[in-house]
């Protein structure tokens, strides 16, 4: 694991929230799906929380940061926004966010994008998240993670 920089995107998210003393980690073997980023860091799988994109029916992107044990009810998160959704391809995951599958960090985006937080995620001490890229990782309290995307309660949406 090696200290590292991240995006220029997500370092200048970083400092507009106050988060000027988050640390990147970087981990050769990668931090692609949960699974291997529980493994890189060596915490609990629940502890990771992972970035998923969907699109709307009107063409909307929508960032679910889940809980990385659990998956997502598609049906309950339509119910939540009245749209029915659809998993974003990785192109649109790259327009719509300007990171690649894997490294989509919970905010820092190209462009807006509404988000959802997991209500379980938000129970943890410790979230990790992804920085920039399938290889780096950042901490972050669910206090900071609620005042940095300005969502205050997650939402049931595990399957």
């Amino acid at each position: 694991m090696d200290k590292v920089s991240p995006p220029q995107c997500l370092q200048s998210a970083f400092e507009r929230h106050a988060l000027t003393d988050t640390q990147v980690f970087a981990f050769p073997e990668g931090t692609h799906t949960a699974a291997d980023a529980a493994a890189a860091i060596g915490c609990d799988i629940s502890d990771i929380g992972k970035s998923l994109l969907f699109v709307t029916e009107p063409g909307r992107p929508v960032l679910i940061i889940m809980n990385g044990a659990d998956t997502v009810d598609e049906a309950r998160v339509a119910g939540l926004i009245g749209f029915s959704i659809r998993k974003a391809t990785a192109q649109e995951v790259r327009d719509m966010t300007g990171y690649a599958i894997g490294g989509v960090p919970p905010f820092g985006h190209a462009n807006p994008v509404e988000t959802l937080l997991d209500e379980k995620l938000l129970k943890k001490k410790t979230i990790w998240l992804a920085a920039g890229t399938p290889k780096t990782v950042f901490s972050i309290t669910p206090d900071d993670l609620r005042k940095a995307t300005g969502i205050e309660t997650g939402v049931d949406i595990a399957a």
